[in-house]
Parts: C-alpha cells; structure tokens; sequence
C-alpha cells in the first residue's frame, strides 16, 4: 500500500529552520515524484517544492526558492524539506504527495501523507 508520512513540523520564529521528512512506502520512489504542498487556513493547496524520486531533477514555487531545499535520501525512501529563513507567510499545514509530474498543480498526484503543521509566529 503506498504510504506517505509526514514529520518534523513544529513552532518557530522567523527567521529560524525547519527539517520536513516525507517517508514513503509501497512504491518504488524512483518511477515517481514526491511534491511538498502547503495549506494555510481558507487558503488552496500550493506547490512548494517536488523532485524526482531518483533525486536528479527538482523544482521550487518562487516564494521559496533560495530559502528551501528538496532532498531524497532513496535508501531510506524519503524525502526532506529543509526550511530556512522561514516567515509567518510559510505558516501551513505541509503535505506530500506521490506524483507523476513534478508540477505545483495537485492534480498531478494521486497519494497523499496526513500532513504536517509549520508555524512561524513571534
């Protein structure tokens, strides 16, 4: 059964870091995407970040790039999100997904983890 879990949110300030882990199994992360999304609060999801299961190609929504960094560590099939320089607006819920294109559109992915929340408040 394909299987995606999230962990590592929490409560930060700004300008402090966060390390989201996305641990998949069930399906060979190599013949697959992985995207990170977001959803803050009467907000629609959002690409933030995606990369190819095979870690050779990624990408990055425009208000993270430069201060976000996508990673997957295949023998442990899973994925990171490295948050630095984080701001208020980051505040969501953080969600990955399996995927068949690495695009910031949700339609692109089929599998879902439960999430996971980042607050960034003072």
């Amino acid at each position: 059964q394909t299987q995606l879990v999230e962990s590592g949110g929490g409560l930060v300030q700004p300008g402090e870091s966060l390390r989201l882990s996305c641990a998949t199994s069930g399906f060979i992360l190599d013949y697959y995407v992985v995207g990170w999304f977001r959803q803050a609060p009467g907000k629609e999801r959002e690409g933030v970040s995606c990369i190819a299961g095979t870690g050779v190609h990624s990408n990055y929504a425009d208000s993270v790039k430069g201060r976000f960094t996508i990673s997957v560590d295949h023998a442990k099939n899973t994925v990171f999100l490295q948050m630095n320089s984080l701001k208020p607006e980051d505040t969501a819920v953080y969600y990955c997904a399996r995927g068949s294109h690495c695009s910031g559109y949700v339609e692109d992915y089929s599998h879902w983890g439960q999430g996971t929340q980042v607050t960034v408040s003072s």
